[in-house]
């Protein structure tokens, strides 16, 4: 990563139009979210209707987002049946549309013949990629951001394509 490419706070408090993300793993063994899906897999849920006990700084960033009017849209391509990792991202979903956040799902097979990127992403405005790198165990790597343009275009078409067979988290059956 250059040394004059924006960090990824930047890039979000500094968009102007739309900050998009792509999921394309049934499984992520991110460190914050280790705890979280322990608890998850031993019976715990989130209660709706209980805000302050899920809300956390995240959704802060996200709302706040959404409140300059930017638009917020995440796509999941998921393998079907559902990991139990999918699972859990499908029972938190809620915490990101309170936020403000559009989710969508698309079955992987439905994918077949989008071309994507070899690593998720968040776009910026249709311009910055911001790549996150895994292991194949699921471990966040890192990160690299660009403005290539190529790179941003593929990633626009991906996502938009992505985006509109995917079907709304309120609307996808997990089950």
């Amino acid at each position: 990563m250059p040394s004059s490419a924006p960090t990824f706070d930047e890039l979000i408090a500094n968009c102007t139009r739309s900050a998009v993300h792509l999921e394309m793993r049934d499984a992520y063994a991110v460190d914050y979210e280790e705890g979280p899906f322990a608890a998850w897999s031993k019976g715990f849920r989130h209660d709706p209707a209980d805000r302050e006990s899920w809300w956390r700084p995240w959704l802060d960033l996200i709302q706040e987002t959404v409140g300059r009017g930017i638009v917020v849209r995440r796509a999941r391509i998921v393998s079907e049946p559902v990991s139990e990792y999918t699972r859990f991202l499908y029972d938190g979903t809620f915490t990101n549309v309170a936020a403000g956040e559009q989710v969508r799902w698309l079955p992987r097979r439905r994918a077949s013949d989008i071309a994507l990127p070899g690593n998720d992403f968040w776009l910026f405005d249709d311009q910055w990629v911001h790549w996150n790198h895994f292991a194949g165990d699921g471990s966040w790597t890192g990160e690299e951001i660009t403005d290539d343009p190529a790179a941003a275009k593929l990633c626009v078409e991906a996502f938009e394509t992505v985006w509109t067979r995917a079907t709304p988290h309120d609307q996808y059956d997990i089950h």
